[in-house]
């Protein structure tokens, strides 16, 4: 019983009272006049008993004894009550008395008290005003080595040298913290808090802190109290946790295979590891399926990415995309063949694999790395690759809790793996597919010299509908096509190629643009309802483009185009702004039921044409105006050279990563000079042939090229016996003499086209288009607003062709 708070009573050998404290009169309520002298047996309720009613009067053991004693205002008082017998002359006793429920909250807080100092998993420590070390329970003792006493006036920072605050909004020192909590009073509870004990100093901890101040019943301060809880089981499950979180956030965020192992590199480096290097089997980098069991045959294993501590990389042996050889029998290669991960949390440098790699086993030696893992990199129950991780920096070897955690977050990476490495695949086959139905060569002798660019979308349907071409036309003109799909994907890259095939065959029939749009809507709208049959309530039925159709002719020194729905060409003049083209834009291909309109445009020497799709110039800005205001600044200067001209552009309009495909195409006109083209408005006789035979040969014998006078006037002369015999007037002769042939057109006034035929035997004609079909290497008809052409190509001499100057 706490003698500082029980009521004190002295008692003489006959048990009568002869000291009353003021305890006792607050407890009971008799003032000391009132008892002294007076048996102590009248304050029990059972005072009428022969006793006296006084619970343990026969007894001086000192024990405490449960009593139920009288208030001097009538009630019971449930008390706890000891006898003493003093050692002195006499017999003299020393009797205390104690409320019964506050002796029994007394034992708790005493029992509590003893527990907490010498039992409690909590480790508490008592700093004093001068915030050095008073106090400390067996829990806190047990992070200080030796005796307790060498720690008495040391600082918290001396008895955990380099620790750290881990909350976050706190001073960086604990010392700081308790100097704020001595000085405010306020408590601060679970204050995370990082470092090592004298005890344990391998090993690192982490701790849940709180701190209050103590004060006496005087409000006097005694210092600061520290709650200390080992939470570090608990913080590394957390950070686990944070980090599988935080792994399937971030990685597979694309379909890119390099930037997924990338994620996996960053969640692990440094977290977990100080080094890991990421190893793919070479058919995931190149999208097939893989073996993981002859790859450790054949040791076709690729760095796919690598990540360190350090940015200097002093770990790497193979440099990120070169072929990685492991020895057999080292950890890498039992991975690969059994597909279960290797721990070696103690990298023994004896280890028989490393001895057999001389590199990394220096490199262990050089940077003290001791402990060693790898992972399987596993999806479908099938191996991608292998992740090694290593430590140096961190001092504590891997334990079997990173292998799962290791394994968790390898499974989650090889899916992600597994799916670029499928979108890979699908991707190389659908960009095979685009690039197959493009163009891979600008024709060499066209009536223009151009350059391309065709860039696939950084989506996950990667290619799109986008293409151009270069058609050359007969009397040496030239198409120029480009064009947009609706859509992306495997489906739009072969509507693609069947509308570039359809506007190739409709340019071979020399239509007029504005009839070749016209035909190629009529075409759109039939694939469209044929997509729409084969898919009726998805929207894989939707088939749609546009398009822009563009004839040069190099003798007259002007295009004509018309657009369905298509940006407008530009025209990069010399010595003035960049020029956007007036063309009516019609509506897009398979809309139906308006007419499209051509629009001649001249077309200086010196400038530069730029055919394009709306995905040059919204790649980067959504305002399209901007994008034409920068596509002008990249055509500037057109005297460059077409390959500058078309990688400025992509420097300057595109990101490394269009969000759709782009294609555009620029075209540097080459005019015929005027003295390589003759013309005659000849007589509607039959006459007529041999004035024309006399003209070509003329023209022959000024141009050099008399080895072709012999076909070039039978040419002539067959069909402008043709046109008089069977058209109608006026006719005329154009010969055109480019870099590699001599073209031969007669125009008339008729629309009706001559066909071949073989005569008979007996026939007096039909033999001229046949003679002509023999000597040309090719010929045909072009239809024109007043009548046709017929025309007719003879190849020219190498050694003539080589001296063309234009």
């Amino acid at each position: 019983m706490g003698v500082t708070r029980a009521a004190v009573v002295t008692l003489d050998e006959c048990k009568r009272v002869t000291g009353w404290s003021p305890q006792a009169e607050r407890l009971l309520g008799y003032r000391a006049e009132e008892v002294l002298g007076r048996p102590v047996g009248v304050l029990s309720v059972r005072a009428g008993e022969a006793d006296g009613g006084w619970p343990g009067s026969q007894a001086d053991h000192g024990m405490p004894v449960h009593a139920v004693l009288r208030h001097r205002s009538g009630h019971a008082l449930r008390a706890v009550t000891a006898l003493h017998r003093l050692p002195v002359a006499g017999n003299v006793y020393l009797l205390l008395v104690a409320d019964a429920e506050e002796h029994a909250e007394w034992q708790f807080r005493q029992a509590l008290l003893h527990s907490l100092a010498a039992d409690s998993s909590v480790a508490l420590t008592i700093y004093g005003p001068d915030l050095r070390v008073a106090w400390a329970n067996a829990a806190a003792r047990k992070e200080l080595p030796g005796d307790f006493a060498q720690y008495l006036g040391r600082s918290e920072g001396d008895l955990y040298p380099g620790s750290q605050v881990l909350s976050v909004g706190h001073p960086p020192s604990v010392t700081q913290m308790m100097g704020e909590v001595l000085a405010s009073g306020q408590s601060v509870v679970d204050l995370l808090y990082r470092g090592r004990t004298l005890a344990d100093p391998d090993r690192e901890h982490v701790w849940s802190l709180s701190y209050y101040r103590l004060q006496d019943a005087a409000g006097l301060t005694l210092g600061v109290c520290e709650e200390s809880v080992d939470v570090t089981d608990l913080y590394r499950a957390q950070h686990r946790l944070t980090l599988l979180n935080r792994a399937a956030a971030r990685v597979g965020s694309t379909l890119d295979l390099d930037r997924t192992a990338e994620e996996f590199a960053e969640i692990l480096v440094p977290e977990i590891a100080d080094f890991i290097a990421v190893d793919l089997i070479g058919a995931v980098v190149d999208g097939w399926e893989p073996d993981a069991r002859s790859v450790a045959r054949t040791g076709d294993l690729r760095r796919a990415v690598h990540r360190s501590v350090r940015e200097d990389l002093p770990e790497v042996v193979v440099p990120a995309g070169g072929t990685v050889g492991y020895a057999e029998g080292s950890p890498q290669w039992q991975c690969l063949a059994s597909g279960r991960p290797v721990l070696n949390a103690v990298l023994a440098p004896s280890s028989p694999w490393l001895v057999k790699d001389s590199a990394r086993s220096t490199l262990r030696r050089e940077l003290g790395i001791h402990s060693h893992m790898v992972v399987p990199l596993r999806a479908r129950d099938v191996t991608m690759g292998v992740a090694t991780l290593m430590r140096w920096r961190n001092p504590e070897p891997f334990t079997p809790e990173d292998l799962l955690l290791v394994e968790e977050l390898a499974a989650r990476a090889a899916v992600c793996i597994d799916n670029a490495r499928r979108f890979t695949r699908e991707r190389h086959s659908a960009l095979m597919l685009q690039r197959s139905l493009l163009p891979h060569d600008m024709p060499a002798r066209a009536a223009v010299e151009a350059a391309y660019r065709y860039l696939p979308a950084d989506t996950q349907a990667g290619v799109g509908g986008d293409w151009f071409d270069v058609l050359p036309l007969a009397c040496a003109r030239v198409g120029l096509v480009v064009g947009d799909v609706v859509g992306h994907g495997l489906r739009a890259a072969a509507t693609m190629g069947r509308l570039r095939t359809a506007v190739h065959t409709l340019a071979d029939l020399d239509l007029p643009p504005d009839e070749l749009l016209a035909h190629l809507d009529d075409l759109v709208q039939r694939l469209a309802e044929e997509a729409e049959a084969a898919h009726p309530r998805g929207v894989e039925g939707v088939v749609g483009a546009t398009c822009l159709y563009g004839v040069y002719d190099s003798v007259t020194r002007r295009a004509t185009f018309a657009s369905a729905g298509h940006p407008p060409p530009a025209i990069a003049h010399k010595n003035k702004p960049v020029e956007f083209c007036d063309i009516p834009t019609g509506p897009p291909l398979g809309v139906g039921g308006m007419p499209f309109e051509a629009v001649e445009v001249d077309i200086p020497d010196d400038c530069v044409l730029a055919l394009y799709t709306d995905g040059l110039i919204t790649a980067s800005q959504s305002d399209a105006d901007i994008g034409l205001a920068r596509l002008s600044f990249a055509l500037a200067h057109p005297d460059r050279p077409l390959e500058e001209i078309t990688g400025t552009l992509e420097r300057i309009l595109l990101p490394d990563h269009p969000p759709d495909d782009v294609a555009f195409l620029v075209a540097r006109p080459r005019p015929l000079p005027a003295d390589c083209v003759a013309s005659w408005r000849l007589a509607f006789d039959l006459e007529t042939a041999g004035r024309a035979r006399a003209l070509t040969g003329e023209r022959l014998a000024q141009w050099r090229l008399e080895e072709l006078t012999f076909s070039a006037e039978l040419i002539v002369s067959e069909l402008v016996t043709n046109a008089i015999r069977h058209a109608r007037g006026p006719v005329s002769l154009r010969l055109i003499r480019t870099e590699d042939r001599l073209i031969c057109a007669v125009s008339d006034g008729s629309s009706t086209a001559p066909h071949m035929r073989r005569a008979a035997a007996g026939d007096e004609g039909g033999r001229g288009l046949f003679l002509v079909a023999q000597f040309a290497a090719r010929w045909g008809t072009r239809h024109t607003t007043d009548g046709k052409i017929i025309w007719a190509e003879v190849l020219a001499p190498a050694a003539e062709a080589g001296t063309f100057i234009p």
